[in-house]
């Protein structure tokens, strides 16, 4: 039962995720900068894994629904992304392991300058390694981890502490960890001008084996940044110099005895000093269908509500789209940026795996996200954003040595 909930926590990397669209941007706003791991023993087999993801995001016609199928008259497509990311875990001496992972994708298409207008074209490549050692006990686990990531105007480096230790029966896990991110930002459009940033994060949880078919974990995140949080490829962004965020997860999986199949319940709790609350909710079936095949649903619904200095779509901006709307004169913070205001969110997914033999694996997944201002929780968004919606697609290969 240790691995069942073995899941890396993504670290967040704005550079990256800023042209990435919401769609991307809101699953890890609301995750520590951290990876949470839950085995118990070392492996005793390596892995080697290969995975492709393609990424399309675009503004959505009047009224239409990506979700539902109807036609999309009127969409126009924004950015584009297509990832390469090979991963190894290799096991040495019984007690140890090391994971490495080599990521590279590139971006391309147009990015909105404010609110969802003025699409503005852009291109970029990142390159990311990360690496990490895992000491394994006989009722824990000691990890140590770190990254680098690199594109045009974004570097970013990473390091991570994380202790794992369980009861004598092993029903119960307990965790702790750490993590420190320290960014440079060098925007194309200020030439020889650098931002930093800096942010430390901590991660407490627990896991508990509630009987053969039931497991439920809670993890409690806070996290601290300082340095610069505006876009700088934002016409009116200033935003403030400190962000802190706290973040509550809880999951339980259920697995159904008669079909041999397991529900996955999830959800999350956000809040920042920016202002933005944001709730979570994931539900995911996996069902086996014999010789190696299996199949999984998903769905997600996330809303947040808006950042304490969001500035909306004025009367201006809705007259000629060309023309952003301006912040008070007064305003010590600003943002136009549409990820900033309060919306609500709807993922649709379906992963499909094949088991070719014991050590060959190959699976398939598609999500289709979409984004409005209405669905938010109170309602009340910013109702002159486009709404906005995405499509990926992953394609995965590992085989164990």
């Amino acid at each position: 039962m240790g691995d069942f909930f073995r899941k890396k926590m993504p670290t967040v990397s704005p550079g990256t995720s800023k042209v990435l669209g919401a769609a991307l941007v809101t699953a890890a706003l609301a995750l520590p900068s951290l990876q949470f791991a839950c085995a118990e023993a070392a492996p005793d087999q390596g892995v080697v894994s290969f995975k492709y993801l393609h990424y399309k995001d675009s503004q959505i016609g009047d009224g239409v629904s990506v979700i539902t199928g109807a036609s999309s008259a009127g969409s126009s497509s924004r950015m584009g992304v297509n990832a390469y990311s090979l991963n190894a875990l290799v096991p040495v001496a019984g007690e140890w392991s090391i994971g490495t992972t080599y990521t590279s994708d590139s971006v391309s298409g147009a990015s909105p300058t404010y609110h969802s207008s003025a699409l503005t074209k852009m291109t970029d490549l990142r390159r990311a390694v990360d690496l990490e050692f895992t000491r394994y006990f006989s009722n824990g686990s000691l990890s140590f981890g770190t990254g680098y990531s690199k594109e045009s105007d974004y570097l970013s480096r990473s390091f991570s502490l994380q202790g794992s230790l369980s009861t004598e029966d092993k029903n119960t896990t307990f965790t702790l960890g750490a993590s420190m991110n320290s960014d440079d930002i060098n925007p194309v459009t200020l030439p020889g001008i650098t931002y930093k940033k800096k942010v430390y994060a901590g991660i407490a949880g627990i896991t508990r084996v509630l009987s053969k078919d039931d497991i439920v974990q809670l993890n409690l995140g806070y996290s601290n940044g300082n340095g610069d949080f505006s876009d700088p490829y934002k016409l009116y962004d200033n935003r403030p110099s400190e962000r802190n965020n706290t973040t509550i997860l809880a999951r339980w999986n259920h697995h159904i005895d008669m079909t041999d199949g397991t529900a996955k319940f999830a959800y999350r709790y956000y809040s920042d000093t920016f202002g933005i609350r944001a709730h979570t909710f994931d539900g995911e079936y996996v069902q086996p269908l014999g010789r190696g095949w299996t199949v999984s649903p998903l769905l997600r619904l996330y809303t947040q509500s808006e950042a304490d200095f969001y500035v909306a779509v004025g009367a201006t901006e809705k007259a000629d789209p060309t023309k952003p709307t301006k912040p008070a004169l007064d305003a010590v913070y600003y943002s136009e940026d549409q990820r900033m205001s309060a919306f609500g969110a709807i993922t649709l997914g379906l992963k499909v795996s094949k088991q070719l033999n014991p050590d060959w694996l190959v699976d398939v997944k598609y999500e289709e996200y979409e984004q409005r201002s209405k669905w938010g929780l109170n309602g009340n968004g910013d109702s002159g954003l486009a709404p906005f919606g995405a499509r990926s697609i992953q394609v995965g290969l590992s085989k164990k040595f």
